[in-house]
């Protein structure tokens, strides 16, 4: 216990996906196959871009990057939550809880700036053709992506910041199986409002930027698509934005729901099915939604495993 006359744990104890004790073996195999198949799937993913050198665009460099995110968010919290499905003390430290929040919100937050570089990639491609090599070189992908990662830093420094100068002193139950923001506004003993405030404007901006670039590019995407007169072309031009649009959808609808809302309407029961959703199904689907409506990726996998196969 710290900081005088107030107290903050030195650990916090998570109440996990479920606190029924027969649920924990089946759901530890459960979430331990979407996982491997996370990691397989984004590094699998990273893997077949890099060993086709036709596959070394633009578009693919930031799919490379988005799957190195997804499988890194999603490592972040999944691991605990796989042991803590083993265990009877569902138990973080302190530091530990910091380190977790602060990783998650770095990695979400610069995946949210990356989906709207992809966005911006795909509005050159399609109303600036004659100019994409120009306007989006190698150099200037590296500088966004950078530049992605950078705001990630400052939103995770922000928010993980302002969350622990509170006290916790009325419990160290976390009604989650990870260190989320609002599970732990919860407990605080502290006026939270400034932190609240503050929490949602940051990720307010965050998200609602790199959202208001994502519509404005897809605005001028599909009047470009509705200029063009073949059908084949439209359908090819659209097949180009259909896996990105989708990832979209998927990952701010939950995220929009989780932080840009009132505390007063927070369910942490609830909150804790929605955390499910973005850190754990949505990294195991999104290198599943790009392979799938991807010829190119798809044909480099085929290649990779006949080529297996013959040399069996």
């Amino acid at each position: 216990m710290k900081k005088g006359n107030q107290t903050s744990p030195m650990e916090f104890v998570f109440l996990g996906i479920t606190e029924d004790t027969v649920w924990q073996g089946p759901l530890f195999g459960i979430f331990l196959v979407i996982y491997l198949i996370t990691v397989s799937g984004n590094l699998g993913l990273i893997t077949l871009i890099r060993i086709n050198p036709r596959l070394h665009t633009p578009m693919y460099f930031f799919l490379t990057n988005l799957s190195f995110l997804d499988f890194c968010y999603s490592s972040v919290t999944v691991p605990k939550m796989l042991a803590d499905f083993l265990s009877d003390h569902k138990v973080i430290g302190f530091s530990a809880c910091v380190a977790q929040m602060s990783l998650f919100i770095l990695f979400a937050s610069t995946e949210c700036y990356l989906l709207a570089s992809m966005a911006y990639d795909r509005y050159v491609a399609i109303c600036s053709p004659l100019l994409y090599s120009a306007t989006v070189s190698l150099k200037i992908c590296v500088l966004l992506v950078i530049a992605c990662y950078v705001a990630g830093l400052i939103n995770s420094m922000i928010v993980t910041t302002s969350t622990f100068l509170l006290d916790f002193c009325n419990s160290n139950i976390i009604n989650s199986f990870f260190c989320d923001v609002p599970p732990l506004l919860a407990l605080s003993c502290s006026d939270t409002n400034v932190c609240e405030l503050l929490l949602f404007t940051s990720a307010g901006f965050i998200q609602m930027s790199s959202l208001s670039i994502i519509v404005v590019s897809y605005m001028f995407i599909i009047i470009a698509i509705l200029k063009i007169r073949s059908t084949e072309g439209k359908r090819k031009a659209f097949s180009t934005c259909a896996s990105h649009m989708t990832a979209v959808s998927l990952f701010y609808g939950t995220i929009i729901f989780m932080y840009l809302r009132p505390t007063s309407s927070y369910s942490l029961n609830q909150d804790r099915v929605v955390s499910v959703l973005y850190t754990v199904i949505i990294p195991m689907l999104n290198p599943i939604i790009y392979s799938l409506r991807n010829k190119e990726v798809k044909d480099t996998l085929y290649k990779v495993l006949t080529s297996g196969l013959t040399q069996n």
